[in-house]
């Protein structure tokens, strides 16, 4: 088989990989009118849907062999699909799954995205005056770690935090049931802001990513002390309830204390609203909730070619030639809340593939899908499924993750080649591909071991690379699409 059709085969046959999760019906998500508040929309076109193309996507979550849980699609603040499967799940405390019959009603792990939230109450508690500055040194806050000042954690600030940038040593690789993660000790220690703050600074802060639970533990307890209030109480009072949020759960470590970096348990239809409020620039139904600078900077990335905001990620997913820019919210486990500004959408995802890389990659192509159905993307003149014969084509081309191994030059430098390896679990059986470059420019800024984004085509007999670009780096058990 030809290395282009292996790649491509990567992309689109992710969701036969293996799960234990099974459809519990057969629809294509038409949502159901409740007392949640929620306006819905039964008929897809008039909501900017191909029918045919959105039901496809629905189905593919019902059909995937995933540990898929739950698939919300709302667009112009109603909702237009809304389905649900049975299978295991397990919270954060329990060794082994049970399994369970999702609905509307049941709020499901939301893992990471509980820093999402985190960094929405910062944001209104700063208004407020409660919350100082992004500029402020972090140490500033914590008069109990004075003797910590020194080797440059007295210059990570506030933002660097948010940012995950603080450059403190700390490694959550290996998955979260290893008890050598950092991150577990968060559950027990007693002082988690010294747990955090005593280690070594690896690289100046501000400068480079590192994904780190730790520090949304301290934002956590800064917002506790500087607002008075427990964070349940103020998520209860400044988000949840201004949101119609009633069903909701913070869990709390051995200590009884909320775990600002994983705790919240939601119902994917309030994912939605935060979703929609986050689109509206931090508005609910005419009231501002968040102030709209501060849905602005999280959003923003926080460094060039980085896919990480203030506790928000960004990416896109490439529909028929177009890149169509989402932000998001995600957690371990196959946890998306997806929000696409150009087509006023929102996308929530849930699912019980904890400790999977792969699963980012799943729930990406099913973004793609619901993306590819909207009116603006379908090609609504002659728009085919994907239940077609031509309808696989329909949702290429796709971007495959890999690292930039090499450059190299053939035939007195006439012809240039480059080298990627794959990421793990591709499922490809060849560790590196190589690829004609018949435009050099294209490679402009690239440097090898870079994480990149690549597509190629077969042309005139041989795999050529037609676009490629950087990315930032999986990180541990985090989105890695």
């Amino acid at each position: 088989m030809k290395l282009l059709a292996l790649a491509m085969f990567v992309a689109l046959t992710l969701t036969s990989l293996p799960g234990a999760a099974a459809p519990v019906n057969e629809s294509c998500g038409t949502p159901q009118l409740t007392d949640d508040g929620w306006g819905v929309e039964r008929d897809a076109r008039l909501a900017g849907f191909d029918q045919g193309l959105l039901c496809d996507a629905v189905r593919s979550f019902l059909h995937s062999s995933r540990n898929l849980h739950g698939l919300v699609v709302e667009r112009h603040g109603r909702l237009v699909a809304d389905e649900y499967r049975a299978g295991p799940d397990r919270s954060t405390y329990s060794l082994w799954a049970r399994r369970i019959r999702f609905d509307t009603d049941v709020a499901h792990d939301v893992r990471s995205i509980t820093k999402s939230v985190v960094a929405l109450l910062w944001g209104i508690a700063e208004s407020e005056r409660a919350a100082p500055p992004l500029d402020t040194p972090v140490l500033d806050l914590l008069p109990a770690l004075v003797d910590l000042r020194g080797g440059g954690r007295e210059r990570i600030t506030v933002a660097d935090m948010l940012c995950m940038r603080s450059g403190l040593g700390w490694d959550e690789s290996g998955g979260y049931g290893r008890w050598t993660n950092d991150e577990r000790g968060l559950l027990w220690r007693g002082d988690r802001a010294r747990y955090v703050f005593d280690r070594r600074v690896v690289t100046p802060p501000g400068t480079q990513f590192n994904y780190n639970g730790g520090l949304t533990a301290v934002l956590g307890l800064l917002l506790e002390e500087r607002t008075g209030s427990s964070l349940q109480d103020y998520a209860r009072q400044k988000l949840f309830e201004p949101l119609g949020i009633r069903q909701w759960e913070w869990v709390t470590d051995v200590r009884g204390r909320a775990r600002a970096y994983t705790g919240l348990r939601l119902r994917p239809r309030d994912l939605a609203r935060i979703g929609r409020l986050m689109l509206e620039g931090g508005r609910w139904q005419g009231r501002q909730v968040v102030p709209e600078a501060w849905v602005r900077t999280m959003l923003a990335p926080c460094g060039p070619l980085e896919g990480f905001g203030h506790h928000w990620w960004s990416g896109a997913v490439r529909v028929r030639g177009k890149e169509i820019v989402w932000h998001g919210a995600l957690g371990n486990g196959g946890q998306r809340l997806f929000v696409v500004p150009a087509l006023d959408l929102v996308a929530v995802m849930t699912a019980g593939e904890y400790d999977d890389g792969n699963i980012g990659r799943a729930q990406q192509h099913l973004l793609q899908q619901v993306v590819a159905a909207t009116l603006e993307h379908a090609g609504v003149e002659g728009a085919v499924h994907a239940s077609s014969p031509a309808g696989a084509e329909a949702v290429v081309p796709v971007e495959t993750r890999a690292t930039l191994r090499s450059i190299t030059e053939e035939d007195h430098g006439k012809r240039v080649y480059v080298h990627l390896k794959v990421a793990p679990g591709a499922n490809l059986p060849f560790t590196t591909l190589r690829f004609r470059v018949p435009d050099r420019a294209v490679l402009r800024g690239m440097r090898e071991g870079a994480s990149v984004k690549f597509r190629a085509e077969r042309i005139d007999g041989e795999n050529t690379l037609v676009a490629i670009r950087a990315v930032p780096a999986c990180v541990r058990f985090q989105p890695c699409d």
